[in-house]
């Protein structure tokens, strides 16, 4: 070990095992240098950290718990590491023990970060988790389950990196790639909006904890809260389903049970709308071609033609459906944009309405609303007599 840090023999040398607990966080208080003394009949043991040339010191009891009163730190080894935007102060001597303030171990150990870039454009991202961006040596852009409303190329100037795109058979069947070498050095995996908006990133998070790599999850906003923005309260909604482009041959109808269920519920839905992007065609699949499919994103309107015709094929079985024409609902468009756009009308009219580019969301009201969500609903109404396409502008 470099310099004096541990003169007192009552401290004892101890590595700290590779993986570190996600998320602990070494907290010292004070400043100046610590006396062993303050601490000489509590049972410790020095914490060195080990993959960074012994940069992190702190104190542990018997119990493995972290004594939150001190922590060490070699100046010159975490003035290289975390540079000098810090705003920690360095003693002269280079070798002398100094107290840190918030100096959290995720920072110093190599990991997996999962990162949420919200939903708009490329200053979405939150501060953490532009300074973890810009600081990993391998970045990996989720492309499959939602899109920004700006390009590759722009989000790789702002975050000052290089973008590796990850389509879904990369993340779903080539996981190994992304995770390989995480435990030696830092990786991000970005995910438009919130990293646990979609189940396979659940899965990423599995498979690095097997592989004993270490995670950190950075959050921000996404559809799932952001819906809020029409005026519907978050607490009265239920189970959220998604809703696919019909084939030929392909026209379920499976999710309309919760629908009914949340509606019974006086609860509202949310409706995720289907995103096709590098998906085959079944020939080119059955023949192996790696040819894809133009990009392809459901609109409110193709939603709502697809759930009134349910209606109608639920009529034709003679069952009472839990939807009708007439039920209110409310259309989302580019939630977090500049030209976010939202309407609100009867099923009928969202069968109609134009809200422009992607992405769209569809929210099915419950039976029952509360006065406060109508007057909210009343600044995106949709003017009744409007019959044919709408372009809806301005909300």
């Amino acid at each position: 070990m470099p310099g004096n840090w541990s003169d007192s023999p009552d401290w004892v040398n101890f590595r700290l095992p590779a993986p570190a607990p996600c998320g602990s966080t070494l907290v010292a208080v004070g400043c100046g240098v610590p006396q062993p003394g303050a601490c000489r009949n509590h049972p410790l043991q020095l914490v060195v950290k080990c993959r960074k040339a012994e940069a992190l010191c702190g104190i542990v009891g018997e119990d493995g718990g972290v004594d939150p009163s001190f922590l060490w730190v070699n100046p010159l080894l975490c003035q290289l590491l975390l540079g000098n935007g810090g705003r920690q102060k360095f003693g002269e001597d280079r070798n002398s023990p100094v107290v840190f303030s918030a100096v959290t171990l995720p920072l110093l150990f190599e990991m997996l970060y999962m990162i949420g870039l919200g939903l708009g454009d490329a200053k979405d991202i939150t501060v953490k988790g532009l300074e973890v961006v810009r600081r990993c040596s391998r970045v990996y852009l989720e492309t499959y389950t939602s899109v920004l409303t700006v390009g590759k190329e722009i989000l790789e100037e702002f975050y000052e990196r290089k973008l590796i795109l990850a389509d879904r058979e990369e993340v779903e069947q080539e996981a190994d790639n992304i995770l390989k070498d995480a435990d030696i050095s830092d990786v991000a995996f970005l995910v438009v909006g919130d990293p646990f908006g979609a189940t396979t990133h659940s899965d990423l998070i599995l498979r690095a904890t097997k592989l004993g790599i270490p995670y950190r999850v950075i959050h921000n906003a996404s559809i799932m809260n952001a819906v809020g923005c029409c005026g519907l309260q978050l607490y009265k909604f239920g189970e959220t389903v998604s809703i696919v482009f019909w084939t030929d041959t392909w026209r379920p109808e499976s999710f309309f049970d919760k629908v009914k269920k949340n509606r019974q519920n006086g609860m509202h839905t949310l409706c995720l709308l289907d995103i096709k992007v590098k998906e085959q065609s079944l020939e080119n699949l059955i023949k192996g071609r790696k040819i894809y499919e133009p990009p392809r994103y459901m609109s409110v309107n193709q939603a709502a033609q697809q759930l009134l015709e349910i209606v109608q094929n639920q009529r034709i079985r003679g069952e009472e459906p839990a939807v009708t024409e007439e039920t209110l609902c409310v259309g989302l468009a580019r939630v977090g944009a500049e030209d976010q756009k939202i309407a609100a009308g009867t099923l009928q009219q969202m069968s109609t309405v134009d809200l422009g580019g992607p992405l769209h969301s569809l929210i099915i009201t419950g039976d029952s609303l509360h006065p406060l969500e109508m007057e909210m609903l009343s600044l995106f109404t949709i003017p009744e007599n409007s019959s044919e396409s709408q372009s809806i502008g301005g909300l």
